[in-house]
């Protein structure tokens, strides 16, 4: 049911995460003047259409919390599972913009550049908080599903 606000919730988020696979991340600018694009599968030159390094768990993570994100829709009947689902979700994202921090800091380090995080960094973080808030709302409905319940 997308007339829900949880649902609306739910799916920016999932628009959220998707569009980060459409755009960097963030930009690496290394001591000798090259230019890095760490994007959703790597770190990988400006110009150039192969990857420098390929990073596999952010990859994994950003699919599996796209995917818990839609899917996730579609649980309104069962809601004490969706807040469950939703719950691990925050915690995937939060591990996921743990590990791009870390991988964009070692890169930073290994080619002594500097770091300049693009609008896509913060995508993750947004929806891990419409994703809190859908819980929460989550939440109100099964309160008043369980006292409407209890009026029979």
């Amino acid at each position: 049911m997308i007339q829900r606000i949880q649902s609306v919730y739910l799916l920016v988020a999932t628009i959220l995460l998707g569009s980060v696979f459409a755009y960097p991340y963030a930009e690496l600018l290394s001591a000798d003047g090259q230019l890095f694009i760490f994007n959703f599968n790597g770190l990988s030159i400006e110009n150039q259409n192969e990857l420098y390094f390929l990073t596999i768990p952010p990859i994994i993570l950003l699919v599996i919390t796209t995917l818990i994100s839609f899917v996730s829709i579609f649980l309104y009947k069962k809601r004490i599972l969706q807040m469950r689902i939703n719950s691990f979700n925050i915690i995937l994202m939060i591990g996921y913009l743990g590990l791009n921090y870390y991988y964009i800091q070692n890169f930073s380090k290994q080619l002594d550049g500097i770091v300049s995080y693009q609008i896509t960094a913060i995508f993750p973080f947004v929806a891990a908080v419409l994703t809190y808030l859908a819980i929460r709302a989550i939440g109100k409905d099964e309160a008043l599903i369980r006292s409407m319940d209890r009026i029979r």
